[in-house]
């Protein structure tokens, strides 16, 4: 049950960021430095923080109202946090950037990754 618990609110975080990031990729400027200098690149940003991010959160929601899949969800979204957390901590230690949204974004998908294994242990004791 906390596994459902968990994908679900996650699920609708990364969800509505989604939402938000594809509706208003200009966001990004301010929050993440992230900025589009043409038309393409508006459509990339809403692509890339909009669209995964949204089906992310779709598939983690998935995981929390259907038992049946709530263990290759969390699996999957454990190696989905593990990479992208390891390759922004690793952007991070090359570039010597510790921004308040790169050390959210680290701290959220690293901690993402401790609670899936986390989540697994609790399970595996049953």
């Amino acid at each position: 049950m906390a596994a459902r618990i968990f994908l679900g609110l996650f699920g609708a975080m990364w969800l509505g960021y989604g939402v938000w990031c594809f509706t208003d990729p200009g966001y990004l400027r301010e929050a993440a430095g992230i900025a589009f200098i043409s038309t393409t690149g508006n459509v990339d940003l809403r692509a890339t923080y909009g669209g995964l991010q949204m089906a992310i959160g779709l598939l983690l929601l998935g995981g929390a109202l259907r038992a049946v899949a709530t263990r290759p969800v969390l699996l999957s979204y454990g190696v989905l946090c593990a990479g992208i957390g390891s390759a922004r901590l690793a952007g991070a230690l090359l570039e010597a950037e510790w921004s308040t949204y790169t050390l959210f974004a680290v701290c959220f998908e690293i901690g993402s990754v401790a609670a899936v294994l986390l989540l697994f242990a609790r399970a595996a004791r049953r």
